[in-house]
C-alpha cells in the first residue's frame, strides 16, 4: 500500500470547473438564450475567482508566505499556468459567443452594433440615449499630466480615442451606466426579426452627442475592465465596532490592488500603452486579451423575448404531500421528520413556518442564523412580524458572507429597529450553517422544532440552487441544534453533541471515524462503500483518508460540482474511487454523506464541504437523517445523479471534462429526473402508500 498520494492544485479544479459551465454555453441542446446565460455565469465565475482566489496568490507572492503545502504548487508557477488557463478560456469564450450570435441570426434575433443600424433604428436608439442613458453617464477627458480617475472594480469603460484634423488624438472615459439601466435594449421588430444592442453600442452611437462641443472627426471606443482584490482587510483598532470595522473594509475593497485587466485585443497601441502606464500596470499582470464586450456577467439577465422555445421549459416548484395534509406546521412536522428538496418542491414551506411561528400563540422563541438573505426578504419580513409578536427572535447573521456584506450590515440594522435580537457569531469563525429553532410550549413543557439545511434561506437561491432543508421535531437533533445556538449566544458553552456533526469541533473526526469504519467492514469480508454529494472536495487529510479507504478495497462514488483536488481511478491509489461533476440548469448545492456500515446505512446532509475551510475554520452543522422514507428518497435520488449520461462529466486526472458516455444506454438526466421523481409521487396512483408521504 504506497503512500505517494497525489492532488490536482484547487486553482487549476476551479477553473475545470469554470470551463464545464462553459460547455453548457456550447452545449446546442440547451435552449439558445439560456446558452447565452451561460456565457454570463462563466463570466461571473471568474470576475470572483480574480478577486478572491487570484488576490490571495497575489498576496502570498508579495509577502513571502511560504504555502507550498497549502497550494500543492508554487504560487508564481500557479499564477503563470492561471494567466494561460484563463486566456485560453477566454478565447474559446468568444469563439462560443460568436457561434451563438450566428445562431441567434438565423432564428432571426439579431444582435446590432452601431454601425448596424438603420435610420429608423438610430432615431430610436438616438432617443433612448437622450432620454434614459445621457442622464447616467459622466464622460471624463483624460489629461497626460493629471491624475488618472478611479476606476471601479466590477464596472465596464468605454476608453474613447478622438481625432481632429492634423492633432494629436485626445482620451476619454465613459462608465457604462449597467447598476441603474439594463447591459441590453430591445429595439422595435421588423419583419418578424428581434433586434437586441448593447449598451454599450448604443454610447458608441452617441459620442457625437456626447462631445459635441468638440470638433472631433472621428471617434474609437474599447472595452476595458479592472478587477480588484477584493478580499477584506479588517483592522485591528480595538476603539471601532467591529461593524464600523467592516464598513471601512468595504470601502477600502474600492481601493484593492489590480488583478486583471481585460481589454478588447483591438485596442491601438498608443491608448493601450497610456492606459498602462496612467494605472501603473505592468505588462505581466494579469493582462487579459478579450473581445469587443466584456462583464458578460450580465448576460445572465439576457431579455427572453417571449419566445417560450428559446429559454428552459418551465419546472414550477411542487408540492410536499405531507407537510399539505395538514393546516399546521407544527402538527406535520411533529407527527414525522419532512425532507424538501429545492428547486423541486417549494420554498414557501419554510416561509410558512416562520409565518406560523410569527402568530401561533404557543410560540415562545425563534432562532435562525442568515448567511445570505434576498433583497426583499420573506424570512426577514417573517421575523419582523414574530418580534411585532412579542416573540423572541434572536438572529445570527453572518456579516463577512463574502460580497453580501453590505447587504447583511443593512439587514442587521432593520431586524434591530424592529426589536429583533441580532447576533454576530464567533470571532475568528464565519457562520456558515442553515438552522432554525423554535421553542413553543406544548403540554406545559418545552418543544423543540428545528430546520438543518443545506442551502441560505434565500428565496431567489431556491428557484436556482438545489439544496435539502430537514424539517424535524426529534428531541435528539433539535435539543442540540439548542446547544448550537447556545454556543453562538456564549462561545464558552460548546455541546456536547451526540448526534450532530458541528465544525470546527467534531465535523472531521467523525467524517474520519465512519470512513475508517468502512475500512473495517472490508476486512470484514463485508461491503464497504462511501457516497458523496458535495460542491468542493479539496481539504488533504480527507482526501487522504479516501484515498486509503479505497486501497483498502471500500467502494466510493462522488458527486462533486465544482473543486475536486482528488484524483480518482489511478491504480494503486484511487482505483476504488468514481467521481462525476453535473452541470445543469440548476446550480448543484445539495451536501450528502451516505456510508454502508455493513447494511445499516448512515445517512448526513447539511452546510459543510469537505474543504478546509469548513471543517476547521467555520461553524458548520451537518445532521444525521433517522427517518427511513427520507433515506429511501436520498439514496434514490442520489443514484439518479450517478447514472446521468447526459450532463456529468468525468473527473480525472487530466481535467478534461469529458462526458459520460451514453451510447446505447437510455439517456438519464439528473436534474429533470428528480423533478419527474418528486412530481410522480404527487399523482394518485403510487404503489407505496407510506412512501407516497415525501
Amino acid at each position: 500500500m504506497g503512500n505517494n498520494f497525489e492532488l490536482i492544485n484547487r486553482e487549476l479544479s476551479w477553473l475545470a470547473f469554470n470551463d464545464r459551465v462553459l460547455q453548457e454555453a456550447a452545449d446546442k441542446s440547451v435552449p439558445v438564450i439560456e446558452r447565452v446565460k451561460f456565457l454570463g455565469i462563466f463570466s461571473n465565475n471568474l470576475d470572483e475567482f480574480f478577486k478572491v482566489r487570484v488576490a490571495t496568490l497575489n498576496r502570498i507572492v508579495n509577502f513571502g508566505v511560504e504555502a507550498r503545502n497549502y497550494l500543492e504548487m508554487d504560487p508564481e508557477e500557479c499564477l503563470e499556468i492561471i494567466q494561460s488557463t484563463v486566456i485560453k478560456l477566454q478565447s474559446k469564450f468568444e469563439k462560443i459567443y460568436e457561434g451563438l450570435l450566428d445562431e441567434l441570426r438565423e432564428d432571426n434575433i439579431i444582435m446590432l452594433n452601431e454601425k448596424q443600424l438603420t435610420p429608423d433604428q438610430l432615431l430610436f436608439v438616438r432617443k433612448y440615449f437622450t432620454e434614459k442613458v445621457r442622464p447616467n453617464i459622466v464622460p471624463i477627458m483624460l489629461d497626460k499630466r493629471k491624475r488618472f480617475p478611479t476606476v471601479k472594480d466590477k464596472m465596464i469603460y468605454l476608453a474613447i480615442k478622438m481625432h481632429r484634423e492634423n492633432k494629436a488624438p485626445d482620451y476619454a472615459l465613459v462608465e457604462l451606466p449597467t447598476d441603474v439601466l439594463p447591459r441590453f435594449l430591445v429595439l422595435p421588430p421588423q419583419g418578424g426579426r428581434r433586434y437586441v444592442m448593447m449598451l454599450d453600442d448604443v454610447i458608441r452611437a452617441s459620442l457625437p452627442d456626447i462631445f459635441n462641443i468638440f470638433d472631433y472627426e472621428d471617434f474609437e471606443a474599447y472595452t476595458i475592465k479592472l478587477t480588484r482584490d477584493a478580499e477584506l482587510d479588517i483592522e485591528e483598532d480595538v476603539s471601532k465596532s467591529f461593524m464600523d470595522k467592516l464598513e471601512s473594509s468595504i470601502e477600502n475593497r474600492k481601493k484593492g490592488q489590480f488583478v486583471r485587466f481585460v481589454y478588447d485585443a483591438t485596442i491601438p497601441d498608443d491608448l493601450f500603452d497610456f492606459l498602462l502606464k496612467k494605472l501603473k500596470l505592468r505588462q505581466t499582470q494579469n493582462l487579459i486579451p478579450g473581445g469587443r464586450y466584456h462583464n458578460f456577467k450580465d448576460f445572465m439577465g439576457f431579455p427572453n423575448l417571449g419566445l417560450k422555445d428559446f429559454v428552459n421549459p418551465p419546472m414550477p416548484p411542487l408540492k410536499h404531500r405531507h407537510l399539505d395534509k395538514y393546516k399546521s406546521m407544527f402538527k406535520a412536522i411533529s407527527e414525522k421528520d419532512s425532507l424538501l428538496t429545492y428547486p423541486f418542491q417549494s420554498f414557501n414551506y419554510v416561509i410558512d413556518l416562520l409565518r406560523e411561528a410569527a402568530i401561533d400563540p404557543k410560540v415562545t422563541a425563534i432562532r435562525i442564523n442568515l448567511y445570505r438573505v434576498a433583497k426583499n426578504s420573506k424570512i426577514i419580513n417573517a421575523l419582523i412580524s414574530a418580534a411585532k409578536n412579542h416573540k423572541k427572535v434572536e438572529v445570527v447573521l453572518e456579516l463577512q458572507a463574502r460580497f453580501d456584506e453590505k447587504n447583511n450590515l443593512y439587514w442587521s440594522s432593520k431586524l434591530q429597529e424592529e426589536g429583533v435580537k441580532v447576533l454576530f457569531g464567533v470571532n475568528g469563525l464565519k457562520v456558515h450553517s442553515k438552522l432554525i429553532l423554535i421553542e413553543r410550549k406544548e403540554d406545559k413543557k418545552v418543544k423543540y422544532y428545528a430546520h438543518i439545511g443545506t442551502g441560505n434561506f434565500h428565496e431567489g437561491n431556491a428557484k436556482l440552487y438545489t439544496d435539502y432543508s430537514l424539517l424535524t421535531a426529534d428531541q435528539r437533533i433539535a435539543t442540540e441544534v439548542n446547544r448550537v445556538f447556545n454556543f453562538l449566544r456564549e462561545n464558552y458553552k460548546i455541546g456536547p453533541f451526540e448526534h450532530l456533526l458541528v465544525s470546527p469541533f467534531s465535523t472531521r473526526s467523525k467524517m474520519v471515524e465512519l470512513i475508517h469504519n468502512e475500512i473495517e467492514q472490508v476486512k470484514q469480508g463485508k461491503e464497504g462503500y462511501i457516497y458523496l454529494k458535495l460542491n468542493n472536495l479539496q481539504d488533504r487529510d480527507m482526501i487522504i483518508e479516501l484515498y486509503k479507504a479505497s486501497q483498502a478495497g471500500v467502494k466510493i462514488v462522488g458527486v462533486v460540482r465544482g473543486i475536486c483536488s482528488l484524483i480518482p481511478g489511478v491504480p494503486g491509489m484511487s482505483e476504488n474511487i468514481t467521481i462525476v461533476s453535473v452541470i445543469d440548469r440548476f446550480l448543484e448545492h445539495t451536501r450528502l454523506m451516505i456510508f454502508g456500515n455493513g447494511g445499516d446505512e448512515q445517512f448526513y446532509l447539511g452546510s459543510a464541504d469537505w474543504m478546509t475551510r469548513n471543517l476547521d475554520r467555520r461553524v458548520e452543522v451537518t445532521a444525521p437523517v433517522y427517518d427511513p422514507i427520507i433515506k429511501k428518497v436520498l439514496k434514490e435520488t442520489f443514484m439518479i445523479y450517478v447514472k446521468d449520461n447526459v450532463k456529468a462529466r468525468i473527473i480525472d486526472k487530466n481535467q478534461y471534462n469529458l462526458y459520460v458516455s451514453n451510447q446505447g444506454e437510455s439517456r438519464v438526466r439528473a436534474q429533470y429526473e428528480v423533478y419527474d421523481y418528486f412530481k410522480n409521487r404527487l399523482g394518485e396512483e403510487v404503489p407505496d402508500k407510506e412512501f407516497a408521504e415525501i
